[in-house]
């Protein structure tokens, strides 16, 4: 690869990934989001330009003219931010009119196809990053104990069960009693709830859903998600191993270290 055009969401991987294909010699050409992306992404040295959510035709003609045949999509785009940041062009228009449903995956897997139509392949950026993905087993902080695994399994089991409607990518447990289900709230919001329905001691586990497209949407946690867990009390963190990311990771696993939270891979 030798260039690559960068779709940019909301987070910090949309930074990780840009300063990881720069340092690797990678000529990128970065889409960023009003609203959205980092503004730190217009100093990694990088050809930049801002869009509105929603305005697809533009960032491919803006990839067209910068000779870019292969993009990556990284950070997510907030759904509760979406009535002040969402302005659809005609093309996204015509995109959204085709989908039976609005789910992410649905929506990623279009935009991808737009791009396809236009030779532009879609690749998944995390070949970027090295030990980006969480490990099997304990990552960081105390071995779990026998009944945090056992919440920890019926996180699981919850996540995949309701991953095909676009809801549970995080689920927190408690002594064997759902706390709570992310959905359009997001990650921090969930665990607050989880906090103040459950107390301390709950279980959390992010993880993929059931054919979740990896190549531009992955369930992730950073060094503010374990600060947060902390503050709030939670006991584990678990993460679907070789999917999750890790982003900053070894700022993420130290800060769980000096928490005393337990950062666990599963299957």
């Amino acid at each position: 690869m030798t260039s690559l055009g960068l779709i940019a969401g909301n987070g910090a991987f949309p930074l990780a990934v840009a300063r990881a294909a720069v340092e690797r010699g990678i000529r990128l050409v970065i889409a960023a989001h009003q609203g959205e992306s980092l503004p730190e992404l217009a100093r990694v040295g990088a050809r930049l330009a801002w869009f509105k959510v929603g305005q697809l035709q533009a960032i491919v003609d803006f990839f067209k003219a910068e000779g870019i045949d292969c993009a990556a999509m990284a950070g997510g785009i907030s759904r509760a931010r979406l009535h002040a940041t969402f302005a659809p062009d005609a093309r996204a228009l015509r995109m959204l009119s085709g989908l039976s449903r609005l789910s992410d995956d649905a929506l990623l897997r279009a935009v991808a196809a737009e791009l396809g139509a236009d030779a532009i392949s879609v690749v998944d950026p995390v070949a970027l990053l090295d030990g980006a993905l969480a490990p099997r087993g304990l990552a960081a902080g105390p071995a779990p104990s026998a009944a945090q695994l056992e919440d920890l399994r019926l996180a699981c089991s919850v996540l995949k069960a309701l991953g095909p409607f676009d809801v549970g990518q995080t689920v927190a447990v408690c002594s064997g009693v759902v706390g709570a289900v992310e959905a359009l709230e997001g990650t921090d919001r969930a665990l607050e709830r989880a906090a103040a329905l459950c107390g301390s001691g709950f279980v959390a586990a992010k993880g993929a859903k059931p054919g979740q497209d990896l190549r531009f949407d992955r369930p992730a946690v950073g060094p503010a998600t374990v600060e947060l867990l902390s503050r709030l009390g939670a006991a584990l963190l678990g993460l679907e191993a070789e999917k999750a990311l890790i982003l900053e990771r070894r700022l993420t696993l130290e800060t769980a270290e000096r928490c005393g939270l337990t950062v666990y891979g599963y299957d």
